[in-house]
């Protein structure tokens, strides 16, 4: 099918329209980070949608577009990627939860922290993140060096995510079909129809709270 991840179908939505949906179940607003050039998929008239017009410089770049566009009175945001279709939106809460006033909030499974499953507090980590990147810093590394960063843990989210499903992006054709598979969808009958992923940049970026 050759269609960029956003647009495979998945049920009765495609990938973009479920991962907005599961997350506005408990955060608003909600902003969408895609490529200048990205053709995005219809998504309700209350979500925000912002262009990253510079390309290749990985999930801090487009961090910074999408904590910039947030309303200043956000103070925390949950980043999401946009091949993230099992979601679970309890771990957004309970990340908040255990994290208490951090400025970083980040799972880490497996020795490896995941960016687009973190929650970060706006105010603190927006000023930290453009100062990495004008310096041409661009690896998660030195964000969690520069802020106060809660690292959270396996055993710390398993209430609620045991599979840690959350996680689970879509690199591969049998990976998306194994997703529809776990979310109860039909899965195409015919290897050829499988799509063949394009490599994407976009993520999604989600306003948790607005106290």
């Amino acid at each position: 099918m050759g269609r960029p991840k956003a647009w495979l179908p998945f049920g009765p939505e495609v990938l973009l329209q479920r991962v907005v949906r599961l997350v506005s179940t408990v955060v608003d607003p909600v902003v969408v980070v895609a490529a200048a050039d990205q053709n995005l998929p219809p998504l309700p008239p209350t979500v925000i949608a912002v262009r990253d017009e510079i390309a290749g410089r990985g999930p801090l770049q487009g961090l910074a577009a999408g904590l910039a566009a947030l309303p200043n009175e956000v103070e925390y945001v949950f980043a999401t990627a946009t091949d993230a279709p099992l979601l679970r939106p309890a771990w957004i809460p309970c990340l908040h939860e255990i994290g208490g006033d951090y400025d970083l909030i980040i799972p880490s499974v497996d020795g490896y922290p995941h960016p687009l499953a973190a929650l970060y507090r706006r105010t603190a980590v927006l000023p930290v993140i453009k100062d990495l990147l004008r310096a041409d810093r661009l690896r998660l590394v030195g964000l969690m060096d520069a802020v106060r960063t809660r690292v959270v843990t396996r055993e710390e989210l398993a209430s609620v995510d045991p599979e840690f499903e959350t996680l689970r992006n879509l690199n591969s054709p049998d990976e998306y079909i194994a997703a529809l598979r776990i979310a109860g969808f039909d899965t195409p009958d015919d290897d050829c129809a499988r799509p063949e992923f394009r490599p994407e940049r976009e993520i999604g970026v989600r306003a948790f709270g607005t106290d």
